[in-house]
């Protein structure tokens, strides 16, 4: 994967001295592969480690997995761990956007590039410049969101469900905002609980308020739960959810059927092709683990190989590598990534919907470089 030449003249700067075979450098991945986000983590997960599979001929690096799981200690503590075992530059960062908030001081403290596919916004707002998302933001995601429910459906009176993590909250004022931009402000909001067992009493409040779509910004066990029961009470009006949907481990937990009339928001689809790149990826990925991946390891599979670019043109520390990615560009499968100089590496977000017969999404609607960032 070939990066711009602005890229490889930032990391000339810092080329250090030829890679020695003995040369010993440390990516560390931490990830939430337990709790609630597991499904998502675990597919993190798998794109960091695809990346950094035979990575860099002649140079050893190491990449520790340490579960977060889904408090904001737990992600503290294995970023104390990671640093402290020597070589690190740059770490594989929770997707969950609570860590990433509690790491982000600890990262700056310690001058470690934190390489993430976290949608939460928030995170690239803190005026932290370790921080690099690989992941379109809810500022990306949103606006693909509720234009493709007003424009391509043609909806006006949403009703909005979403998690009440950070995750969560944060997708939901961004959908506000656009929504309330395009003249749809919903007819119904209330947030979940990722814990939550029953999710009937919230869909028939919703239901009440007479709504013509219904838009979630779920996790990935919430959206299959929310589904399952909402084509249990025979629902007609159509879905749009957020990216755990497109998950295709999310899609296993649901019969085809019950996936009739549901679209999602992501960066992409890798089960759903769309280039030779693409589908090599998307079998190898298949190899490695068995599974299907999803955009989640992509992204990190994208932002892990712009780290390994980096390393391969001569960066040794951690500013080495966090100035690449603060001025380089890198063309990756799920698009070109660049910074916006907050970290926001992403700008691209893709609609995609499921017929009822299969649980492999087609792409419906493609919104590229929504923020202008990339040339």
């Amino acid at each position: 994967m070939a990066s711009a030449l602005p890229l490889i003249g930032l990391l000339l700067a810092h080329a250090a001295a030829p890679v020695r075979a003995e040369e010993d450098i440390s990516i560390p991945v931490l990830v939430p592969v337990t709790g609630f986000l597991s499904l998502e983590g675990t597919s993190q997960r798998n794109g960091a480690l695809l990346a950094l599979k035979d990575a860099v001929p002649g140079l050893t690096i190491r990449s520790d997995v340490i579960d977060t799981g889904t408090s904001p200690e737990a992600a503290v503590t294995a970023l104390e761990r990671a640093a402290g075992g020597g070589g690190v530059v740059a770490v594989g960062a929770s997707m969950l956007g609570t860590q990433m908030l509690a790491m982000l001081p600890l990262a700056e403290e310690y001058g470690l590039p934190l390489v993430t596919v976290s949608g939460t916004a928030s995170i690239t707002e803190q005026g932290n410049p370790w921080v690099f998302r690989f992941f379109p933001g809810d500022a990306v995601t949103k606006e693909a969101h509720a234009r493709y429910v007003v424009e391509e459906l043609g909806k006006r009176r949403a009703a909005v469900i979403y998690q009440t993590t950070a995750y969560g909250q944060s997708g939901k004022a961004h959908l506000d905002t656009v929504l309330k931009r395009l003249g749809a402000e919903p007819v119904f909001a209330e947030g979940v609980d990722p814990t939550a067992k029953d999710l009937l009493p919230v869909l028939t409040k919703a239901l009440a308020a007479g709504p013509d779509v219904l838009i979630l910004h779920l996790h990935s066990g919430p959206t299959a739960l929310f589904l399952r029961q909402a084509a249990a009470q025979g629902l007609t009006i159509p879905v749009v959810a957020g990216s755990a949907m497109h998950q295709p481990s999310t899609a296993a937990l649901l019969e085809p059927a019950e996936l009739k009339g549901v679209c999602a928001e992501t960066a992409a689809s890798p089960v759903s092709g769309g280039s030779p790149e693409m589908e090599a990826f998307t079998e190898a990925y298949r190899r490695e683990f068995k599974a299907e991946p999803d955009a989640f390891a992509l992204g990190q599979y994208d932002g892990t190989r712009m780290v390994l670019e980096a390393v391969k043109a001569g960066a040794r520390t951690p500013q080495a590598v966090r100035d690449a990615l603060a001025g380089g560009t890198h063309k990756g499968l799920a698009m070109t990534y660049r910074s916006d100089g907050k970290g926001n590496m992403a700008h691209s977000a893709v609609i995609v919907c499921y017929d009822g017969a299969s649980r492999v999404p087609k792409l419906a609607k493609r919104y590229d470089n929504v923020t202008g960032v990339v040339p």
